[in-house]
């Protein structure tokens, strides 16, 4: 049976050519970087390396950089940090309902702690727009939080464009760019962001390892407790596999970013082209252009969402229903629910994510598998 990965949203498989680079400090170069004997000094200095490579593709100062275990940690690094260092300014923070849950939840906990949070509804493509977010900005406004890429539909937001309204107002402007990050430019010497948060395990990086930017001058209150490592900001022990992995990744994805936008957006459309000649009664979440190149999230009406996963499943075929991070909710996804999406909709709608490694081939499968299985699942289903 072919096995087809079309969850590349969820998470990527590590290039050969990361967990290369990464070997060596799995095994003779193993010191803390922390120590200042040779053992340690020699990762130091890979450590610091890889730093300045990420900078640079970012094109922002390695001081600037700040590493940590991955997207979850970097939200609530910049979220939680700069609401505690703010507080005394106010207590008014503005994000919006499609952000993934390591946002969201941040939120949430901190109104529990007696700070307010305006949640703004998106388009119906998904995306928040410039003019929603002023709107929204008051007296007391400390934070505002949107993210660049939908990770549910791709919508891709403006977020220069966000980013002036927030300088403008003088507030500070964090940006969850975990799913663009490696997948389209961005320039933070030019963006208007004071605060960005990635992660490596999207772009072939390993799991467990991210980054989030902090501009000069900006000031958090640390939530995490304990010695001196990045510069007094993150404690603990850095991953130094998998700091070394992620500059790889990122290495590779600065010379390989174009081409690999092309090709998997070339399959994608000709996928989705495909499904809407050959199946009825799917209908496509997000924008139609201004997605990241390899989202296409599609609702089969009639049939549920996790019953057409696990066929696809069974025939080889790996896709999702929304965030990984939901895996398991039975609720339909916050995402689409805030775009409007009508219920019965939203619980048939699947995320197919397509990555560097798919080819044609992969395509032509899932065309063979799929009106088959919608056609079945259609048959068998009480959903109109």
């Amino acid at each position: 049976m072919r096995k087809v990965y079309f969850d590349h949203s969820a998470t990527t498989a590590m290039d050969p050519k990361v967990v290369e680079a990464m070997l060596p400090f799995m095994s003779e170069k193993f010191g803390n970087p922390s120590s200042i004997h040779s053992f340690g000094r020699e990762v130091k200095v890979a450590l610091e390396e890889a730093r300045e490579s990420i900078a640079e593709f970012l094109k922002v100062r390695a001081a600037d950089i700040y590493l940590t275990s991955g997207g979850t940690e970097s939200d609530n690094m910049a979220i939680k940090g700069a609401a505690y260092q703010l507080k005394s300014k106010g207590k008014h923070i503005i994000t919006s309902k499609v952000e993934h849950h390591a946002v969201l939840h941040t939120c949430e906990a901190l109104e529990k702690e007696g700070f307010e949070v305006t949640y703004l509804a998106p388009d119906k493509y998904g995306m928040v727009h410039p003019e929603t977010v002023a709107e929204a900005i008051r007296k007391d406004t400390i934070l505002i939080s949107i993210m660049h890429a939908n990770n549910e539909v791709g919508a891709i937001n403006s977020i220069d464009e966000i980013g002036k309204v927030a300088r403008g107002k003088g507030v500070l402007f964090h940006c969850d760019a975990v799913q663009s990050f490696g997948k389209i430019p961005i320039d933070l010497s030019k963006l208007p962001v004071d605060l960005m948060s990635m992660s490596g395990h999207k772009i072939y990086g390993p799991k467990g390892v991210g980054i989030l930017y902090i501009k000069k001058g900006v000031r958090l209150e640390k939530i995490i407790f304990g010695g001196e490592h990045e510069r007094g900001r993150r404690p603990g022990t850095e991953n130094i596999p998998g700091i070394i992995g992620l500059a790889k990744a990122v290495e590779l994805r600065q010379s390989g970013m174009k081409k690999i936008t092309k090709n998997v957006k070339k399959l994608r459309d000709m996928f989705y082209d495909k499904v809407m000649e050959k199946i009825p009664r799917v209908f496509l979440n997000g924008h139609p252009e201004q997605r990241l190149s390899g989202h296409l999230n599609l609702s089969f009406q009639g049939i549920e969402g996790e019953a057409l996963l696990l066929s696809l499943d069974l025939k080889g075929v790996a896709a999702s229903s929304g965030s990984a991070c939901t895996s398991g909710s039975i609720d339909p996804s916050h995402v689409l629910s805030a775009m409007g999406v009508k219920p019965d909709l939203a619980q048939s709608s699947i995320r197919f994510t397509l990555g560097k490694d798919n080819t044609k081939e992969d395509v032509e499968y899932t065309l063979e598998i799929l009106p088959e299985i919608v056609q079945r699942l259609r048959s068998m289903s009480a959903i109109e």
